[in-house]
């Protein structure tokens, strides 16, 4: 399955990330040569590209610098089936080595999502016209439906079953029956007519709010048995489904509603869900990317061994055959991981890669450390970004009407408490100016009804006078009880 990725080279990859993610240029090289690695395989013969195994990214390094946001980025970028689990949910007390598996069922769910919704794509030019012509169905119903014959007296069936006829019986017959074509021609003129008028009105947007009733496939929901740590689902509703026939009912919606329901209902119908399923996991195992989060939690850190020491390392054993390339069941068929693209993640700051086990640690052949950020780096993230952090303030307060403007030492200064706070209480990385940035609008978010004025201007001595109690006093406060 070709991808629109497949025609970017690693320097282009680099700087469509460089649009969301401010510096960790080692990280974004080696994600980048990664995704091409993958291309470069699927041209090669197929016994060749069987051998070829993807290389294993291990990201380091401190929490809020972007280790999940640039494997995020990646996926949204490719398309790809992309899943994230965070490897201490299997240390809790009741997992077993099986629900290691979820992750690759949760990535077959991805991709199956993902295909669906571009076949739906391919579709909807088609179900956009269908979806039409019910709505003016819906609007203006059929007309010169045909009456039923009355039965005639009870010497009727007598007579025609012998064939006898009299003249003037045929006669007035006929002329009946022509009249009944002319009525019909006639009345399926105008209705063709006004359904014409009613077209042109739909496609120039004057029904939209009218009231119209639909007929929809009435699916009752929550009929699925889940049995997860098997990998399979029973659909009770498909037990009896095929000797029922599908029902329907009645739902009054706005012609705007109805244009949705209707071309999402068509373009369902369009798809083949087996083409879609066969598809979806071939692009799964081929393109799948599975993001394991803090993988250093599940690293027994150097010294005596307690009990829980013991269960992180049998999850490491657990994650070892997927990651090494197993085949798993899914309720959608089987799945080989051994061409999912596996990025482990962590701080690593109180065990080390090492740590790991060394079959584990031979699967992450490539090693990334991503840097501590710093003021500079912070002024970046606020302004630098497609979807900056001041740009999406600015944004949500201009929705009531009040502008905002931050004047660039207003925004030096942000970094700076930033780094400061970073520096003096926990390093959270690049979440804490999320905090900083809520902490200083707030009085104005909370008061915006009551504003008289249309824009105001944040500077430098409003950021200071906000956070001065915040910054120093802080070391104090660690010694009170």
């Amino acid at each position: 399955m070709q991808h629109k990725l497949y025609n970017m080279t690693p320097r282009e990859i680099v700087e469509a990330l460089d649009k969301y993610i401010i510096g960790q240029d080692e990280a974004k090289k080696s994600v980048a040569v990664a995704l091409r690695n993958r291309y470069r395989r699927s041209l090669l013969p197929e016994d060749m590209m069987e051998e070829i195994t993807p290389k294993n990214i291990l990201m380091m390094g401190p929490t809020g610098c972007g280790k999940t946001e640039i494997a995020r980025r990646l996926a949204k970028l490719m398309d790809a089936p992309f899943v994230k689990v965070e490897a201490t949910k299997f240390t809790e007390v009741g997992y077993v080595g099986r629900d290691v598996d979820s992750m690759v069922r949760d990535l077959v769910e991805a991709s199956i999502r993902i295909t669906k919704q571009s076949r739906l794509e391919e579709k909807y030019a088609i179900a956009d016209e269908i979806a039409e012509e019910k709505i003016v169905e819906a609007i203006i119903p059929g007309g010169g439906r045909k009456k039923q014959q009355s039965s005639g007296g009870p010497f009727d069936f007598i007579l025609n079953s012998g064939g006898y006829k009299s003249q003037k019986q045929q006669y007035e017959e006929q002329q009946a029956q022509q009249a009944e074509q002319s009525q019909d021609y006639q009345s399926r003129q105008d209705v063709e007519m006004a359904r014409e008028q009613v077209r042109q009105q739909l496609r120039n947007g004057d029904l939209e709010e009218q009231y119209i009733e639909i007929q929809v496939s009435d699916k009752p929901k929550g009929n699925e048995l889940d049995m997860s740590e098997q990998g399979m689902s029973i659909a009770i509703g498909n037990i009896f489904g095929d000797m029922m026939p599908e029902r329907k009912k009645n739902k009054k919606v706005k012609v705007k509603d109805a244009r949705k329901i209707l071309r999402e209902e068509e373009a369902q119908n369009l798809i083949d869900m087996d083409q879609v399923t066969e598809d979806a996991l071939e692009n799964a195992e081929q393109n799948g990317i599975i993001f394991i989060d803090e993988i250093d939690k599940i690293a027994s850190g150097s010294g005596v061994r307690s009990g829980a020491d013991v269960s992180r390392e049998g999850v490491q054993r657990d994650i070892l055959p997927i990651v090494e390339g197993s085949v798993v069941k899914t309720k959608y068929g089987p799945v080989k991981t051994d061409h999912i693209l596996f990025i482990g993640s962590g701080a690593f700051s109180s065990s080390k890669p090492t740590d790991l086990i060394p079959e584990l640690q031979g699967r992450f052949p490539i090693r990334v450390e991503l840097e501590h950020l710093t003021e500079d780096v912070f002024l970046k993230i606020l302004t630098i970004p497609e979807n900056a952090l001041i740009k999406q303030q600015k944004a949500l307060l201009e929705t009531e009407g009040v502008e905002i403007e931050f004047t660039e030492d207003a925004i030096k200064e942000i970094a700076h408490m930033a780094f400061l706070m970073n520096e003096q209480t926990e390093n959270i990385g690049a979440r804490r100016l999320h905090t900083i940035l809520e902490k200083l609008l707030e009085d104005i978010s909370f008061n915006i009804p009551d504003i008289d004025e249309d824009k105001i201007v944040i500077d430098e001595q409003y950021v200071s006078d906000k956070f001065k109690e915040k910054i120093h006093p802080v070391d104090l406060d660690k010694y009170i009880i």
